[in-house]
């Protein structure tokens, strides 16, 4: 039987500034830190052992976090021998690809095709490569979170520098103490709605404007979140997934600070 512990990453392809606003509204303690050309968050807690599996979690935040931006997100999990990752990003269809304790591929067709499309990587090289982390193996005792360790040295090409100790496999304790002495690591924690108004306005500000600040697509945009994470919260509920609801609220929450910044802009 395998011993693989259970632990989980988010990559974010962007830079910190713009994930810490989001990261704040899942409302669950992270460390945040650079991660080259990505920004890699880290649960300080176990958020799996409250129910739900780690694949639930990370792939929920996940898809929580990139719904409305125009960057992906990856949600990196293992436990026991299995490991996987989710690609979302805006409102396009979240892809997985997983891997059993065999390092067997079990995740849906065409996954590492759409990883290689929305991250720009190259369609003949890169692709050949991605592929073959989905191919039947010879070598003995190679798992899933080998795979996911040969996908993030791939990943390098898009950017990816993890800091020193993230490395998908480890226990979740390893990565909490390796990301607590990463460079530039800040923690993200929820502190109530005032802060939260001052971070994503912060964010906003401090990023480059876009379509998306301001104007009738800021307000289509809201108004999309907050209809995605509302029947989104009640199906977590009946599920009882605090993930899923950790999702729906933070979609909630963006669309009700969109439309709010939106009016406040307005106002100047």
């Amino acid at each position: 039987m395998s011993r693989t512990p259970t632990g989980g990453l988010l990559l974010c392809r962007i830079e910190p500034v713009a994930a810490r606003s989001p990261a704040h509204l899942l409302r669950v303690r992270l460390l945040l830190a650079p991660a080259g050309a990505w920004t890699v968050l880290v649960p300080e807690d176990k958020p799996w052992l409250e129910g739900g599996s780690a694949a639930e979690v990370f792939t929920a935040w996940g898809t929580a976090l990139a719904t409305g931006t125009n960057w992906p997100v990856l949600g990196l999990w293992w436990e026991g021998g299995r490991a996987g990752f989710a690609l979302a990003g805006g409102f396009r269809r979240t892809v997985a690809q997983e891997w059993d304790a065999s390092g067997r591929a079990a995740g849906e067709p065409g996954a590492m095709r759409t990883l290689a499309a929305r991250l720009g990587l190259d369609p003949v090289i890169d692709l050949e490569e991605l592929e073959r982390l989905t191919r039947p193996d010879a070598a003995p005792g190679v798992d899933g979170a080998d795979r996911l360790r040969g996908l993030t040295a791939l990943l390098t090409r898009a950017g990816l520098a993890l800091p020193p100790g993230l490395t998908p496999g480890e226990p979740a304790d390893r990565l909490r103490g390796a990301a607590r002495v990463a460079p530039d690591v800040e923690t993200v924690e929820w502190a109530g709605w005032r802060d939260a108004v001052r971070a994503e306005c912060d964010a906003v500000d401090a990023g480059p404007l876009g379509p998306w600040v301001r104007g009738p697509k800021a307000r289509l945009l809201g108004a999309a979140q907050i209809a995605a994470g509302a029947p989104l919260l009640v199906w977590a509920a009946r599920r009882r997934s605090p993930a899923w609801a950790a999702a729906g609220s933070l979609l909630l929450a963006q669309g009700a600070l969109s439309l709010a910044y939106d009016r406040a802009r307005a106002r100047v």
